[in-house]
């Protein structure tokens, strides 16, 4: 049993769904598991792209470094 986690629902398209069956068929996993996997690299991702960064700049939208770097960050699993 996984700690720290939350059971949901997802709709998502069959091919992708049936794609995402044969991948966990082929590695002898469950299609939850793949799904996990999943889920991960995409969250992954998305806390590196608002990691903050550290150099000199101008704002193309005119936020400041200040309002960029306070949003919240997800944090990363233990």
């Amino acid at each position: 049993m996984m700690r720290d986690a939350r059971r949901t629902t997802v709709m998502a398209p069959l091919k992708d769904l049936q794609t995402l069956e044969a991948e966990a068929h082929r590695r002898g996993v469950s299609l939850a598991r793949v799904l996990r996997e999943a889920l991960e690299e995409k969250a992954r991702v998305l806390r590196e792209a608002r990691r903050p960064r550290v150099g000199v700049a101008r704002s193309t939208d005119g936020r400041s470094a200040r309002e960029v770097t306070s949003e919240p960050i997800a944090e990363s699993p233990a």
